[in-house]
């Protein structure tokens, strides 16, 4: 029955001016407006409150008049307060202005969604798409199936959800984002086969625009589920590729791809590793290409410094390339004077080493001691016979602080060898052709797995007519780089403290070999240059760990607990995530360009497939506008009620007390008040109420909201503390005087403090106030090197931020509420920091305290009361120790060193006693 009265209205509506209602049941609770009406019809106004005047005449002479007050609710307040319901009860029935058509078909509706990396370029559409097919499929009472063509995080198979009810289907959609891998379509079609879905159903499937594995296979599946309509982004909408950059002489090419093939263009940027912009091109596309090149010509200086290239204004991990150091260009100093303009360079051995390392590295000419002094990365000696002791003492101390000694031998060294060698020679030189030797000049043999070139094919054409050999000894295998097919070892390398000592046993040029000329020269060089940039190169039997990876919108973030360590040959995917592998100090960059195939627009669409685009459909949901309206009218039901029962007077006369409270109390009457800003003042001062310091991100203020009002509940649940919930400060500009705990998130982004700000800061720490900075660096030392400590190093410079140490064992802090000695957040094990004071001084209660272990994370729940965010690696019983550290340290803050004075309680008793 209520069905079919909610069908009738809604179809009432609808028929004037195109409205529908996604949940019409709801406008049956317009029935209930006349028994509204008859209870606010019967209940009398509440009574006036006069202020008494100290006379009894006029306080009898208010009594008389008392009696005239009404004792109904005027008809005008009865009509404010029944729009105020309707309104409500009409925005909760959802109506939307000019819905789209319904949906084909009778059965449930399949949403498949493409959330690989081409995705993230127009995900906010998307997700407009993704709830406009709820509304709809909710309008007509109709189930959903979702389908995501991109492998998720935990490596699980692709597979189509269970059948949901719209409202739960909108709150999976609004969870989904993409994944900075590609998609699995023949993965997708499989999932579509498994499911056995009913039939008479629709799908839609919102696409990335990009040509795949699977695809036919997968449109071909959807099409036999009822009907298909394929979304599409419109021209020039879909997501672009950069792939990493080439060297070119001394300049960077970046090749960009797309699969559009109008005219456009793309800007590129490089990118320190602090977000400053090093370099800036434009890309222009001609009609019908779908590849361009970015060309940046920078100094060694600013190249060294480049970090990351991406598309500017496109959010994609596809669009990101990392930089590590096989992409700087590292000083190169060789010990000889240069080649250029000598009347025969092809017989000098620095010109093959000249050309050779200039494509990469920035060479530079002179003595041992110039180079050195002069910041080369690594030394290349020619045969340059035996060193003087004091360029082999040079070499020595220069090579324990990182630098690389690279030496070639030549009939000098074979005369003489001294002792700055990898390994010990024999005397003379080995022959492999000619008439008094009976071998042939000999190939390489394949290079051990262990060394730089373990990832280097040796070419078949390169053969060894002369070397110095090697005396035998028991770890000459260990230090062997590279070998000829009969054993004997051509490069020879040894670690010498921080850097590395490497002999090419044959000469620079072609006197000894035809290695020089060889394709495989410039390569051994550059891997033995690249031992002096730290980069962890992944080769073949090497693992790295991720450090910083990439989210599906290309930006870096902390790795997930499902990437794994890297080996070669692996591919990026779910396991391993683009971003950064190894160390803060030696890291190599896994790019999603380099593994991926060119960009291809999707097509060969079957024949009755329907196509629609990413654009506006033209539905209006007035569920913002009609609770908005109701929201103000509430407030002004609310002013008419104060007025009614005079309060208004005494609102306005408790904002002036607390001002003059203020006045009296020392504080300064801020621009807050100043500027008549009186709402923010009231609502601190006439309430218990958490506060957290805006930064301008909204993520981080959207948690720490969150987790100060999940701890405002734990902690009217659990003590008798009564908080009114979080607040927002901005220490600029805002009075920070009401609050007893100030919960500051740091972030790399925030802007250094004004001296205002800092002023207020200081006034709010020395008269009793508490602020707890979290530095959110996963659980790191507080004082660690985390890019929050470092944020928050520079932040608090100018604030009196008294000495500090680790919170002691019998701290009140460990015992405000809870008894314990640790204090997770959403990461555990990190120190907290505590003022080191005594207990007589603002009460024993720290002005400071400083941790990184993400608290409001750890609090936060959303609205249906679930967490917001993980907790690693405790879980929830991890959540609810931060729980109870979030009720201890409130406690703490309100009642100073209480619990500290408890430990006098045996004494008192026992005096009692006697």
């Amino acid at each position: 029955m209520l069905n079919q009265i909610a069908g009738g209205l809604s179809g009432l509506f609808a028929g004037a001016g195109g409205l529908a209602f996604a949940t019409p049941w709801m406008l049956t609770a317009l029935a209930a407006l006349p028994v509204i009406y008859w209870l606010l019809r019967v209940t009398p106004p509440s009574p006036r409150r006069n202020p008494f005047s100290g006379k009894a005449a006029r306080m009898l002479r208010d009594l008389i008049a008392r009696e005239e007050t009404p004792d109904r609710t005027p008809w005008w307040l009865l009509a404010l307060r029944l729009l105020i319901a309707a309104l409500i009860i009409l925005g909760l029935a959802r109506p939307v202005l000019n819905p789209g058509e319904a949906l084909p078909g009778g059965g449930p509706l399949l949403v498949v969604v493409d959330n690989g990396w081409a995705a993230a370029r127009d995900w906010p559409a998307r997700r407009a798409l993704m709830g406009d097919l709820a509304d709809r499929a909710e309008r007509t009472d109709r189930d959903i199936y979702l389908l995501t063509t991109a492998p998720g995080p935990s490596g699980d198979p692709i597979a189509v959800s269970g059948r949901l009810r719209p409202a739960e289907a909108r709150g999976v959609m609004e969870a989904l984002v993409p994944h900075p891998w590609p998609t699995d379509r023949a993965a997708a079609a499989q999932a579509v086969t498994e499911a056995a879905l009913p039939p008479s159903g629709y799908a839609v499937w919102l696409s990335d625009g990009l040509a795949g594995e699977g695809d036919t296979a997968l449109m071909e599946q959807l099409q036999r589920f009822g009907g298909l309509e394929m979304v599409l982004p419109d021209e020039g909408g879909t997501a672009r590729l950069l792939r990493p950059p080439e060297h070119e002489g001394e300049d960077l090419l970046v090749p960009i791809l797309r699969a559009s093939e109008g005219a456009g263009t793309a800007t590129v940027r490089v990118l320190a590793e602090d977000g400053r912009l090093i370099g800036r091109e434009v890309v222009s596309f001609q009609p019908g290409e779908r590849q361009g090149q970015a060309r940046f010509s920078l100094p060694t200086e600013l190249r060294n410094e480049a970090a990351r290239i991406d598309i500017d204004g496109e959010t994609t991990a596809g669009a990101v390339v990392l930089l590590d150091e096989r992409w700087r260009r590292r000083p190169v100093g060789i010990a000889a004077a240069a080649t250029q303009g000598e009347t025969q360079p092809l017989l000098s051995d620095t010109h093959y080493v000249e050309r050779a390392l200039a494509p990469f590295s920035d060479i530079r000419f002179g003595t041992i001691e110039e180079l050195i002094q002069d910041g080369a990365a690594v030394l290349v000696l020619p045969d340059t016979g035996a060193l003087s002791e004091e360029e082999t003492a040079s070499l020595q101390g220069w090579m324990a602080e990182g630098g690389v000694v690279l030496r070639f031998a030549g009939p000098l060294m074979a005369a003489n060898p001294d002792q700055l060698l990898p390994v010990s020679l024999r005397m003379g030189d080995r022959t492999l052709s000619g008439a008094l030797s009976w071998t042939e000049p000999m190939p390489l043999a394949p290079f051990p797995d262990t060394g730089p070139f373990a990832d280097l094919e040796p070419p078949g054409d390169v053969r060894i007519e002369r070397q110095v050999l090697a005396e035998p000894t028991l770890d000459l295998a260990s230090r062997t780089w590279a070998r000829l097919t009969d054993g004997t070892p051509l490069v020879t390398g040894e670690a010498r403290g921080e850097g590395w000592l490497v002999l090419f046993h044959v000469t620079a040029g072609p006197e000894w070999s035809n290695l020089p000329l060889s394709g495989l020269f410039v390569e051994m060089l550059r891997a033995v240059v690249g031992l002096s940039e730290g980069s962890a190169a992944v080769s073949e039997g090497r693992t790295l760990e991720p450090y910083r990876t990439l989210d599906g919108f290309g930006r870096l973030q902390t790795p997930p607990p499902t990437a794994l360590p890297i080996t070669f040959g692996d591919m990026v995917g779910p396991r391993h995530p683009p971003g950064f592998y190894g160390t803060e100090d030696a890291r190599t960059a896994i790019n999603l360009g380099a593994e991926i195939d060119a960009p291809t627009p999707l097509s060969g669409f079957p024949p009755g497939v329907a196509l629609g685009g990413y654009e506006a459909r033209g539905e209006v949901p007035l569920l913002p506008w009609l609770l908005a309206a109701a929201m103000a009218l509430i407030a002004i039901d609310l002013v008419i009620a104060l007025g009614l029962r005079g309060l208004l007077t005494l609102a306005r006369r408790s904002a002036t007390a607390i001002a003059l409270l203020a006045a009296l109390a020392g504080l300064p009457v801020t621009d807050a008040w100043a500027q008549g800003d009186e709402q923010f003042a009231l609502q601190a001062a006439t309430g218990l109420y958490l506060a957290y310091v805006e930064t301008g991100i909204p993520e981080v203020d959207r948690t720490s909201e969150a987790g100060l009002e999940t701890l405002s509940e734990v902690l009217r649940a659990r003590t008798a503390v009564e908080a009114d919930g979080a607040m927002a400060v901005d220490p600029e500009t805002d009075e920070l005087a009401f609050f007893p705990l100030i919960y500051w998130p740091v972030v790399a982004e925030q802007p250094d403090l004004s001296d205002e700000a800092i002023d207020r800061l200081n006034r709010y720490l020395a008269t009793g106030g508490t602020i707890l900075f979290d530095t959110r660096d996963r659980g790191g030392d507080a004082f660690g090197g985390g890019e929050g400590t470092q944020r928050l190093r520079t932040l608090i410079e100018g604030l009196d931020v008294p000495a500090l140490t680790p919170v002691p064992p019998e701290h009140v802090l460990t015992k405000a509420f809870y008894l314990m000695q640790e204090f997770p957040g959403r990461y555990e094990g990190g120190e907290v920091w505590v003022e080191n004071t005594s207990e007589t001084v603002n009460d024993g209660v720290s002005s400071v305290i400083i941790g990184g272990n993400d608290w409001a994370a750890a609090w936060a729940r959303g609205e249906s009361g679930l967490p917001l965010y993980p907790v690693v690696p405790g879980g929830e019983r991890q959540r609810e120790m931060a729980y109870r550290f979030g009720v201890n340290l409130v406690m703490y803050a309100l009642t100073g060193n209480y619990k500290a004075d408890q430990v006098h309680v045996p004494a008192i008793l026992e005096r009692l006693g006697q």
